[in-house]
């Protein structure tokens, strides 16, 4: 096996030594003196100001709105493995991701593995559901445990309409129409898609295989999916309520940009990326005899 050109990657400070993400908004990324910078006008948590960056110390660079970045800000990014993905704000989309993710393949290999095999692949399901549920379910047919949790989501939409005081006449969604659909479908949507863009981060900064979902099968961000729902009972849906509820009491304009800004809020406030890098670690690095070598 080809253990990387020139020595390079035994140069580079292993990802398991790194401290996760870096989130920067509204400035410059560039490179001065062989040092990579940031120049903002101000960002969040992040005053104006310009910022040497350790980039060799962290495991993903987060770019936000209002961020432009150089090719020689690249290169280094590259040469030392440190992954950039340009993120919308608070994460809520996935624009793109260079260079990939960990230092070795074994992770995204343990993926394919467990998805190339029935027994496998259903038993990642089950985990997965189980996640959601509190418990492991016993039943291990894929189209039973995916009816047991729409009856349910079918529960969960009833209790929360209660709760936000909305009326509920079910989950209705037309692809071709969408902007038929009433507040509440309208907020879930926007809401869903929120939070693909955090999951797409996550599979990103893991190095796994969007394409190769254990639950959803057929689109190419399927295991984005599974991720996603593993956190539609405490971010999406109750994202969607609220936002929905401002916009029916408050008039603040487009559902779209209420239910992004709360649901980036939230998604923030929650460190849902970690969450999602760590329960991936979970499904594939649980019996890696090196521990997290692999982090994130």
């Amino acid at each position: 096996m080809l253990k990387g050109r020139l020595g390079l990657a035994t140069a580079r400070i292993p990802q398991a030594d790194r401290h996760g993400l870096m989130w920067l908004g509204r400035g410059n990324l560039y490179v001065e003196s062989g040092t990579l910078r940031f120049l903002t006008a101000g960002d969040g948590d992040l005053e104006s100001g310009d910022y040497a960056l350790p980039f060799q110390m962290v495991n993903c660079l987060l770019m936000q709105p209002g961020t432009t970045v150089t090719h020689d800000a690249l290169r280094i990014l590259a040469r030392h493995g440190t992954s950039l993905v340009f993120v919308g704000r608070d994460g809520v989309r996935c624009y793109a991701s260079l260079p990939a993710g960990p230092d070795t393949a074994r992770r995204a290999r343990r993926q394919a593995e467990a998805w190339a095999d029935p027994v496998r692949r259903v038993d990642v399901a089950r985990i997965m559901y189980g996640w959601r549920m509190g418990e492991v379910p016993k039943v291990r047919d894929l189209n039973a445990l995916r009816g047991i949790e729409g009856s349910r989501m079918k529960k969960t939409y009833r209790t929360l309409a209660e709760q936000y005081g909305l009326r509920w006449q079910g989950r209705r969604y037309d692809r071709s129409k969408p902007e038929c659909a009433d507040v509440v479908n309208q907020a879930i949507n926007h809401a869903s898609s929120a939070l693909e863009g955090t999951a797409l981060t996550a599979v990103a900064v893991t190095g796994t295989l969007p394409q190769l979902g254990f639950i959803h099968e057929d689109p190419g961000h399927s295991f984005a999916l599974d991720l996603s729902d593993l956190f539609r009972d405490s971010v999406l849906l109750p994202a969607a309520f609220s936002a929905a509820r401002m916009v029916l009491d408050e008039h603040r304009g487009p559902v779209e940009r209420v239910v992004r800004k709360t649901t980036g809020e939230l998604l923030r406030q929650e460190s849902v990326v970690v969450q999602m890098i760590d329960r991936i670690k979970e499904l594939f690095d649980a019996d890696d005899d090196r521990g997290d070598e692999e982090r994130p």
